[in-house]
């Protein structure tokens, strides 16, 4: 199943990652794309390798700003939300200062999305949460806590924008740049020891989360669904 020829896309948090598989895939299906991220650095950087999408500077953290952007856009027919910045940690190790920034980043950045996104109807809104919604980490509690509000938020939203339609894609462990910070030899042994413990023997790439999200988006009788593309982590 196919977003469409023609059909405008807009990837929030598409210079990088799940955002930017999700990008790609989408204008391979022929659709017209637009990323759009807060850095116009990696925006730039994000250009040079895919050519064919437009691009936009926004902070979705800035409700202000969310709102005028969507006020100058016509309408779109498929938005995704893909990408955020939040710190890990416990609960009190974790400064409330970056506690806030997590949830700022994530579940109100998703919110201003929600409030002001200019929508086809029969289009769709689509959110990327992860898999500790279900399955809690005692090492990232308010992660799991703002993946299970904005699978919540999503559900709502499904009631309240009908009939575009809102869903959530919840991935595990994926191989994204946000691993990058971590020295390589660390972060292949993290993969492994991780692929070893899943039940599909492999953890997430951008493109199994891309695909998902593709799914959702084009998918007329799906709305206020939750995808989980775990590898089954949620199982163990």
């Amino acid at each position: 199943m196919s977003i469409g020829g023609g059909s405008r896309v807009l990837v929030i948090g598409g210079s990088s990652g799940i955002g930017l598989a999700t990008a790609a895939m989408a204008a391979k299906e022929g659709a017209a794309v637009t990323i759009a991220a807060r850095s116009p650095a990696r925006l730039a950087t994000a250009a040079k390798t895919f050519t064919s999408a437009g691009t936009a500077v926004l902070d979705v953290t800035n409700a202000s700003a969310v709102e005028a952007f969507f006020e100058k856009c016509a309408n779109w027919h498929h938005v995704v939300v893909a990408g955020s910045a939040t710190n890990v940690g416990p609960v009190h190790a974790l400064s409330l200062q970056d506690a806030r920034v997590a949830m700022d980043s994530k579940f109100w950045g998703a919110y201003h999305v929600g409030r002001y996104a200019r929508i086809a109807a029969g289009g769709s809104l689509t959110f990327v949460s992860g898999v500790y919604s279900i399955r809690p980490s005692s090492q990232a509690v308010l992660q799991g806590a703002i993946n299970a509000a904005l699978e919540g938020l999503a559900r709502g939203l499904a009631l309240e924008l009908a009939p575009i339609r809102v869903n959530t894609v919840s991935p595990g462990l994926t191989a994204t740049p946000l691993w990058d910070r971590l020295e390589s030899s660390v972060r292949e042994a993290m993969y492994r020891e991780k692929a070893s413990a899943l039940p599909a023997g492999r953890i997430g790439q951008p493109e199994d989360v891309a695909r998902a999200i593709l799914f959702l988006a084009a998918n007329p009788s799906t709305t206020g669904t939750t995808l989980l593309v775990d590898g089954g982590d949620a199982l163990v």
